[in-house]
């Protein structure tokens, strides 16, 4: 009955209960028999550890000395089904790790493995559990002096906390949970200590619009008001400068960045969502200020890197821009713009000297863009630039790699330890461990070679994994094993001859950042919005206003933070190019009417119209008539003039037009550049003209001669008549007789008398 009871998973009866307990504690003394009984099968065990998760709080001191007290803090949560009695936490510590392979190895170890995991420390370290209920938690809080841990010679020791204890159907002492981490063990200064350089990245997504008011201080406007989330305390860019200004590290700085910052401590705008309103005014001008003069103050006295205006995507340039003209032509101005933005805002020297490729991967198409803007020095990583040879240990970051080009070769185990979530305690506290082992174990491999080390973390850390990454810093400034280095010191260091200086080739790229990069189309969209605005500058009385913020812009599009969000990318760069087109169509020939030419020749106007606030020259008017053999300018089929128009005012042209046939004839009136580019777009107007011929003109002729000729003789005969009546009244007596009145009537003709 009772096998009958186990096999349908009845508990067994307390009886048995204690004669389990008892049966245990006799076979665990021998070897053999303990491992049958206390070490159940890998998958048995790792259903049981699985259970029980032990999270932790904090690791302190992260490198201690002899003197220290370790203290380990966390939580025990019980995610199993069954409640835990009788269980305590306890401190297991390993032998020290050979090599950084082992601890690599270490950390991805799951489940307790009786035999190889290590036995408790003592007893009397542990913190009792009395009972944890199903779905149950509770806090712990180890404190062992160091000087108890037993550890011998300098190395890294794998430590495990694990939670032992007894289950409803398991009676008995196990282990139903463990973590581990590492503790890096380095009492003294160590003989040889190798420089560490570690790069601090302050680098944002792209803020800035090309749009802009039109006051005289050209108010920015910006894509949205996210920049100062970042900027208050507690967002992502003031934890890195509030960290970072106490730590041994190389900024390296994206310029825009600061010019952005710069432009919202002087008034800014925020894009309407609402397309057809009007910018909404930014109010975090004093947020801005404040970060930028705690940046101001923290890099005082350090290293500062500036990288390429914008930070743009050097690889993306590569493998899909160099073939677009006129791309890569926009690198020298922006590694020119960087340390100009740079001293200008936070008045220290920068250096350009740097070019950092995404997670530096590095081939020779990168290689020779990264360095077509004047950098001699490559950032790149060594799981890219990777060993070929068995040297045994981790070289030094600088390898020459020819045309005086140097790759500064980062650690890749260092760089990426911070990836992932560092919200949770329990993942930061690991990976700052695991940062101090890997470090360590570095120091301790055998190299007669004064070795420097660059580390280069994610481009954009976020706030915890800032936290996190200056907790691992802190933790290695003692200076035990590293002594810390400036990037341009890392650079300069003398290579390591065995070291690997070949650069992986185009088919080695990483296929899920290839798939990252900025499409071919994106480039030449770019190059469409450049060519529009050469032409639309030429005519500007003062382009700085336009070529300032859209040179800008053009840098931007190219940036590194677009990877991962092509729609985001394909939308700024529309938005760029509407918005320029916009600007150009302010100034435009206006839509002008048909006209009706009465007459041999005429005087037709045009105007041209400028609703921008500068005035516009080096514009030519040019029109065109479809027919010349029936309506011509001057003596040809067009004609053009010469138009300065000021800001938001219209000029009015005349063209002086000549008809030689009636009918209706289509012109064309278009505005030009001085060197004969076409600029906006065509109007188009019909001209009504009338012809008068020859013989039509004969016969106008003709009666206005007979007029005249009639005029004429009507002036003649009424002379006549006029004569003749003075000459009639010269010749009659002073004393008339009665009847001389008839007589003289009777001498008048009827027709003088109508003359008269």
């Amino acid at each position: 009955m009772a096998e009958a009871a186990d096999i349908q998973g009845t508990p067994p009866a307390p009886a048995r209960r204690r004669w389990l307990r008892r049966a245990v504690v006799l076979l665990a003394g021998t070897p053999v028999l303990a491992g049958l009984v206390y070490s159940p099968a890998p998958e048995a065990q790792a259903a049981e550890t699985a259970a029980v998760d032990i999270q932790l709080t904090e690791f302190a001191p992260t490198a201690p000395v002899k003197s220290d007290t370790l203290t380990i803090s966390g939580t025990v949560v019980n995610n199993g089904r069954e409640k835990i009695t009788d269980a305590h936490v306890g401190l297991r510590v390993g032998p020290a790790l050979s090599d950084r392979s082992s601890i690599e190895e270490a950390a991805e170890r799951g489940a307790f493995r009786a035999g190889t995991d290590p036995a408790e420390i003592g007893s009397e370290y542990a913190v009792k559990i009395t009972s944890l209920p199903s779905k149950g938690q509770q806090t712990f809080e180890l404190k062992i002096p160091v000087s108890k841990l037993e550890l011998d010679k300098e190395g890294v020791y794998q430590l495990g906390i694990s939670l032992s204890g007894e289950t409803e159907s398991r009676q008995y002492e196990q282990v139903l949970g463990i973590k581990r981490t590492f503790l890096p063990w380095q009492p003294e200064a160590a003989a040889k200590r190798y420089t560490m350089t570690y790069v601090w990245p302050l680098i944002s997504t792209t803020h800035l619009t090309a749009e802009t008011g039109s006051d005289d201080v050209q108010t920015p406007v910006f894509l949205d008001d996210s920049l100062a989330d970042e900027l208050r305390t507690g967002g992502r860019l003031e934890r890195m400068v509030s960290l970072g200004k106490d730590l041994p590290i190389t900024w390296v700085i994206d310029p825009d960045l600061l010019q952005s910052v710069d432009a919202m401590t002087k008034g800014y705008r925020i894009r309407n969502p609402d397309p057809a309103g009007k910018p909404l005014p930014g109010r975090n001008k004093a947020v801005a200020e404040q970060w930028l003069s705690s940046l101001e103050a923290a890099v005082q006295g350090k290293k500062v890197v500036a990288l390429p205006f914008a930070d743009p995507d050097i690889a993306s340039l590569a493998h899909r821009g160099k073939d677009v003209s006129g791309t890569l032509g926009q690198l020298r101005p922006a590694t020119d713009k960087a340390k100009q933005a740079v001293e200008t805002v936070l008045h220290v020297p920068a250096s350009t000297d740097f070019s950092w490729p995404v997670e530096g991967a590095i081939d020779p198409s990168i290689v020779n863009v990264a360095t077509s803007a004047g950098a001699h020095n490559v950032l790149t990583r060594s799981d890219s630039l990777q060993e070929t040879g068995a040297l045994g240990y981790t070289p030094s970051a600088a390898r020459p790699i020819g045309a005086g080009t140097t790759a500064v070769v980062a650690d890749a185990e260092l760089s990426t330890a911070f990836q992932g979530d560092m919200l949770s305690a329990t993942n930061s506290v690991l990976a700052v461990q695991q940062f101090l082992a890997q470090s360590l174990a570095l120091n301790l491999q055998k190299s007669d070679i004064q070795r420097s080390v660059v580390v280069t973390p994610a481009r954009m850390p976020s706030a915890s994994q800032a936290q996190t990454m200056a907790s691992a810093l802190q933790g290695l400034q003692a200076g035990r094993w590293t002594v810390p280095a400036d990037l341009e010191a890392a650079a300069a260091t003398k290579p390591d001859p065995g070291a690997s200086t070949q650069v992986p080739g185009a088919g080695q790229y990483p296929e899920a950042l290839a798939k990252q990069e900025l499409p071919v189309s994106a480039f030449e969209k770019i190059r469409t919005t450049q060519t529009t605005l050469d032409n639309f500058k030429v005519i500007l009385s003062a382009p700085d206003r336009v070529e300032i913020p859209f040179g800008n812009t053009t840098n931007r599009e190219m940036s590194t933070s677009w990877r991962g969000r092509p729609e985001a990318a394909a939308d700024y760069r529309s938005q760029v190019q509407q918005y320029l087109i916009s600007l150009t169509e302010k100034v435009k020939v206006v839509p002008k009417s048909d006209a009706t030419l009465s007459g041999h020749s005429a005087t037709i106007p045009v105007s041209v119209q400028n609703s921008l606030v500068q005035d516009v020259h080096n514009l030519v008017l040019r029109v065109k008539s479809a027919n010349p053999t029936r309506l011509m300018f001057g003596d040809k089929g067009e004609d053009q003039q010469e138009v300065t128009v000021q800001g938001g005012h219209s000029q009015t042209v005349k063209f002086t037009a000549n008809a030689t046939a009636s009918g209706p004839v289509e012109v064309t009136a278009q505005l030009f550049t001085t060197d004969g580019v076409a600029y906006g777009k065509e109007r188009r107007f019909t001209v009504e003209a009338t012809e008068i011929t020859p013989t039509v003109m004969l016969v106008i002729a003709g009666g206005v001669l007979l007029l005249v000729l009639a005029g004429i003789k009507m002036y003649a005969t009424r002379k006549r008549v006029a004569a003749r009546a003075a000459a009639q009244e010269s010749t009659q007596p002073s004393d008339e007789s009665p009847d001389t009145g008839p007589q003289s009537n009777d001498a008048s003709g009827p027709g003088e008398t109508v003359d008269r």
